[in-house]
């Protein structure tokens, strides 16, 4: 039996069963059923959607939705300025970020937006922010690291972490290499101190001791703290006598991370992918002259991440069976957690407030977008090699 034949019968009984007594339906079911093979309650619900087909359905049913398009436009701002991070981060901050855009008059969302924006739950932000993003595939980057020869001067030291204080932090260096470790090309250097995830960077020509130094230099010269400990890889950048007499002439204890254990600078490794790489990509920078504006960028890059960018730390990892369970804290920003150690002196503290009282996250993220592409185009005409380019 078609399904036009089977049409034509329910259309034939439609107007009988909508009219008829629970006795006379069921009669009509059971026609309907023999003749069309069908079971009963597809029956019934072949005769509802009959009765239903033509009438318009309410546009009002269900939950009025309390977070409207405004609001969610609004969230979508704070989520690019704070650099689109999850909503776990994003969450704490969004408070903030609103005052200090409605201070500098850059905020120009309604009233009303803003004030369902404040009220949001963290499950909320989580699912907005959910739908923003987009899937990333990063490709992964060359290694540049090679190990020492001298690394047995430098002691080796795996944790625990948790007891270190402020001014202990692990520091790595990213290449700039694209497709090729060939030739000469730039690198970053990360300082990601453990206790506060306060970052500092600092790029250079190549990665000879001499220019390393210079760059650990630049960056103890930044952090607002007095550095006591730098923990490297076993790259010989680091691990070698020169760097090591620099540390020992400024009182920094130098330590170093076991070869091929990536898990012994997991700081430092997870920000030179979620900093680092995201900023700047793989993209091969090979002309000097993009090493001063390099810096540039990572003097705004660094007063925006410390500042106004949160992050988490695992407070606790319990293994259960094959898995880990992990509890992070509060997400918090670096400034946040530095006012809050009572490890740091209070000049310190005191000189960072006046700081972040001034700064403005969305200006800020406007700088450094500038200053990348001044980056990659200076790359573009001066470079040596523009076909390594990649797009993030």
């Amino acid at each position: 039996m078609t399904m036009k034949t089977k049409n034509e019968i329910f259309s034939r009984y439609l107007g009988e069963y909508i009219k008829s007594t629970v006795e006379r339906k069921g009669e009509i079911l059971t026609i309907v059923s023999d003749a069309t093979q069908m079971h009963r309650k597809a029956a019934i619900r072949k005769f509802k959607r009959l009765q239903l087909k033509g009438v318009p359905l309410y546009e009002n049913r269900g939950r009025k939705a309390t977070f409207t398009p405004d609001s969610i436009a609004a969230l979508k701002v704070i989520w690019e300025a704070a650099s689109e991070i999850c909503g776990e981060l994003l969450h704490p901050i969004i408070k903030e970020y609103v005052d200090v855009l409605q201070r500098d008059r850059l905020w120009q969302n309604t009233p009303d937006a803003t004030d369902k924006l404040l009220c949001m739950s963290e499950a909320t932000v989580k699912r907005k922010v959910g739908s923003f993003m987009k899937a990333r595939r990063a490709s992964k980057g060359l290694s540049a690291t090679k190990p020492s020869n001298l690394k047995e001067i430098i002691p080796i030291f795996t944790g625990p972490w948790e007891v270190k204080p402020p001014g202990y932090g692990q520091v790595d260096t990213v290449v700039h290499c694209g497709s090729s470790l060939l030739g000469n090309m730039a690198f970053t250097v990360n300082y990601t101190d453990v206790s506060l995830l306060w970052v500092s960077f600092s790029a250079q020509w190549n990665k000879g001791q001499q220019e390393t130094r210079n760059s650990l230099m630049r960056i103890k010269g930044k952090v607002p703290f007095k550095i006591f400990g730098m923990h490297p890889d076993t790259g010989s950048e680091f691990v070698n006598w020169f760097l090591k007499g620099w540390c020992e002439q400024n009182d920094i204890e130098l330590t170093r991370s076991r070869p091929n254990h990536k898990n012994d600078n997991a700081y430092v490794e997870q920000k030179n992918g979620h900093v680092i790489r995201r900023f700047l990509g793989y993209t091969r920078i090979d002309c000097q002259r993009a090493i001063a504006v390099m810096n540039r960028m990572y003097d705004k890059l660094e007063m925006y991440l410390n500042h106004f960018v949160p992050s988490r730390k695992c407070v606790e990892k319990i293994r259960i069976g094959s898995r880990y369970k992990r509890k992070y804290d509060k997400s918090k920003t670096a400034y946040q957690r530095v006012l809050n150690h009572p490890k740091i002196e209070q000049s310190v503290k005191d000189r960072l407030i006046a700081e972040h009282e001034v700064l403005n996250p969305l200006l800020l993220k406007q700088e450094i977008d500038k200053l990348i592409s001044e980056i990659f185009n200076i790359q573009r005409l001066h470079g040596n090699n523009n076909s390594d380019r990649k797009s993030f």
